[in-house]
């Protein structure tokens, strides 16, 4: 996409940056709040924010939904579930079966 098409944003913190779509999320706002260790480390931000805005922020309570409810939060992509499920494994948990209970 050309930079005409995207218009100048500047967010509430005052930082300024470019978005070609209606998405106010500041990346510098974003880089910022990304934590540096746990599971939601490893995980993009729109991935993070999916689980985050759902009240996931540990792997316990990941454990509380199948792997279809967590795919199906925007923001969720399939390269997300591999690492997921490898968090879950080395914590000894895993994704609810779709009949809700634990594998």
């Amino acid at each position: 996409m050309t930079a005409s098409k995207r218009k100048l944003k500047i967010c509430d913190r005052g930082h300024k940056f470019y978005k070609s779509s209606d998405c106010p999320t500041c990346p510098v706002c974003e880089r910022e709040r990304k934590p540096k260790q746990g599971f939601l480390s490893s995980l993009s931000a729109p991935a993070r924010r999916a689980l985050e805005n759902i009240g996931i922020t540990t792997v316990n309570e990941l454990s509380n939904y199948t792997e279809k409810e967590i795919l199906n939060l925007h923001g969720m992509g399939p390269s997300s579930i591999p690492k997921l499920k490898n968090v879950m494994e080395q914590n000894g948990l895993s994704f609810k079966n779709s009949a809700g209970d634990a594998k």
